[in-house]
């Protein structure tokens, strides 16, 4: 039987980049899945079309995606948005809206997939969290403060729910070779240099893959993971703990 055999995936932000690699990767693997999102994508998964921001939507979602898949076993909570600058450069509106989607996102997705997971008996959710959560990066104000929410928000998960045999887990990308990441560059008065500069602030000196961070979401969503929970898995070119000599 192949690893995710007989398994049901929900992935949110599943339309693009990372979130669709994930859906990818899981469905290779044998998963059924369910992908949520403004513009789910269509066969071979199932779409489920809803705003994370919308309570009511969301729980719609996640019955019908349930409903179509047999059940939930894996969550991968990978919706979220960015946002540039300091703490003087983003109004409240703007933190209201990046808290609203990145972190109270996940709180409305795994609140109501929670009784499904509890019926699995390999449970286990998974959280795109970010390296600006544990590194300082400029002008990620914003951006830092919701991850460092979700890598704290993943822990208490984790521990209030070990007991029902949900494993919680995050990831933590660097910066990712992403639909997202290219808008910002195309955003950019010099898009090469932002690139450049971008890649050799990690220390392989590249950008990360979509795929690369779904292999990581993969091993933690698995059941041959099963004693793994309440782990931040870096996958970020070493950008977390590695201060290789600048090149000469």
């Amino acid at each position: 039987m192949s690893e995710f055999g007989g398994l049901a995936a929900l992935v949110t932000g599943g339309g693009s980049g990372i979130g669709l690699a994930a859906a990818t990767m899981l469905a290779e693997r044998g998963a059924r899945v369910a992908c949520l999102d403004v513009n789910p994508p269509g066969d071979p998964f199932v779409g489920v079309k809803a705003d994370v921001t919308d309570d009511a939507a969301v729980r719609a979602a996640v019955a019908e995606a349930a409903g179509r898949l047999g059940g939930i076993d894996i969550l991968v909570n990978n919706a979220g948005i960015g946002a540039a600058g300091t703490i003087e450069q983003n109004a409240d509106e703007e933190w209201f809206r990046v808290l609203d989607v990145n972190l109270l996102g996940i709180v409305r997705v795994t609140r109501a997939a929670l009784p499904y997971l509890r019926a699995s008996g390999h449970a286990a959710v998974v959280n795109t969290c970010s390296i600006a959560a544990t590194a300082g990066l400029p002008n990620r104000a914003l951006y830092s403060a919701s991850k460092g929410a979700i890598l704290s928000l993943t822990l208490a998960m984790a521990t209030d729910h070990i007991a029902e045999g949900i494993r919680v887990n995050c990831v933590n990308p660097g910066t990712a070779d992403t639909p997202w990441v290219q808008r910002l560059l195309d955003a950019a008065s010099d898009p090469d240099a932002e690139r450049r500069a971008l890649e050799q602030r990690q220390p392989m000196g590249r950008l990360v893959s979509a795929e690369e961070v779904a292999a990581a979401i993969a091993y933690l969503a698995s059941p041959l993971a099963s004693s793994t929970t309440g782990t931040v898995l870096a996958v970020d070119g070493g950008m977390h703990g590695l201060r290789p000599r600048p090149k000469s």
